[in-house]
């Protein structure tokens, strides 16, 4: 059996892989869905938007649902403490994401313009709202989350809703919205053709060029920003106890695991060039391979994020030493152990469904598709 501390190590990789398959598979998604309104311009053309993600949005939910449980099973204190925390957030996720399933079954079935109308604006809101929220919720990790526990444990939240909107949370936001949206249009131009494909790739271009801007932007202020250092010992293989450490803040903190290992500066390279990469390649309407770029920015970027916590997970702002980490909000060894090796077996078959499901469904989405499909296609 694999011993603690490398368990702590895995489950903090596994969670980050979850999430960046979240971002990646489902960000395509929520981008295509952002972009509905704008770059469907008829009825017709925006079924051929919705009819580019429709077979297999709800199988890429798989990576949110099996994310979420991840941070459950693996780390029961930070998901306590994170969905108290960001309460109303994370219900305004919840509530946007229920436009999704109704938008696509309902959105088609009544032939009323007023009705496929308010369908579009909701599918818009369940693909925009997501990514927007989650960003604003990584770039208050970053600066520190207003919750303490007391001696048994039990954590409390001092902060409000608005608060989490701080201008440097707002910027990670819109990190977080360009580049799903960035994402969202290379996917659309991949599947589409003729106007809509126009319009998808001036939206790429567009995206990809915020994406790298506020990307830059953010890596400035972080820069700048109050870090935080745990300076008392540190055992990787004790039994948690978020409170059995002492940790205080340094401007310029959050980038000392990169000074430590420079090696890991290709994080934030990749995350720009990445980008750039895939504007580019927009651009010459290469297709593919400027989704591929997409999709390893936002690895590039993600991971840079992950990076610079670690080995934090949700800092404390009102009591620095009640500031979750890898080492002291995690499950016990037996629970890590047999969640790995479920997620070995399972997370192949994931990926090898997901990868026939892309294979059997690839191809153009046209006008003669659905006005050849009428009645079946969304």
């Amino acid at each position: 059996m694999l011993d603690y501390e490398t368990l702590k190590i895995i489950w903090w990789l596994l969670v980050g892989v979850l999430l960046l398959g979240f971002a990646v598979m489902d960000g395509h998604d929520m981008g295509v869905g952002t972009l509905l309104p704008f770059v469907g311009k008829t009825d017709v053309e925006r079924r051929v938007v919705i009819n580019t993600v429709g077979p297999h949005w709800d199988g890429n939910q798989v990576w949110f649902i099996t994310g979420g449980g991840a941070i459950f099973a693996a780390w029961p204190l930070v998901y306590a403490t994170a969905f108290s925390g960001f309460y109303w957030a994370m219900l305004a996720v919840l509530w946007a994401l229920f436009f999704r399933p109704v938008g696509f079954d309902y959105r088609s079935k009544i032939q009323n313009p007023t009705w496929r109308k308010t369908w579009d604006w909701g599918l818009f809101v369940g693909g925009a709202v997501p990514p927007l929220i989650f960003g604003v919720a990584f770039g208050n990790l970053l600066q520190g989350v207003p919750f303490h526990f007391d001696d048994n444990l039990v954590s409390y939240y001092t902060g409000t809703f608005w608060a989490l909107l701080n201008p440097f949370a707002l910027l990670a936001g819109v990190v977080s919205s360009a580049m799903i949206t960035f994402h969202g249009a290379n996917y659309l131009m991949h599947r589409t053709e003729g106007a809509i494909f126009e319009r998808a790739r001036r939206w790429a271009i567009a995206a990809g060029m915020v994406t790298v801007a506020t990307f830059l932007l953010a890596g400035l202020f972080v820069g700048g920003l109050p870090g935080y250092v745990i300076t008392s010992a540190i055992d990787p293989s004790a039994l948690p106890d978020p409170l059995a450490k002492t940790v205080v803040l340094q401007t310029g903190a959050w980038l000392n695991n990169f000074r430590a290992l420079p090696a890991l500066w290709l994080l934030p390279t990749l995350g720009v060039l990445a980008a750039l990469a895939g504007v580019g390649l927009a651009m010459l309407r290469k297709t593919l391979v400027a989704f591929v770029a997409s999709g390893l920015a936002m690895a590039g970027i993600i991971g840079t994020a992950g990076v610079a916590l670690f080995p934090f997970i949700m800092p404390s702002s009102s009591d620095l030493r009640s500031s979750l980490t890898v080492w002291d909000s995690v499950s016990s060894q037996l629970t890590l152990g047999l969640m790995f090796w479920a997620t070995v077996i399972f997370m192949p078959l994931i990926i090898f469904y997901t990868s026939w499901a892309y294979k059997v469904m690839a191809g153009k989405v046209t006008t003669r598709f659905i006005e050849a499909h009428d009645k079946s296609a969304y």
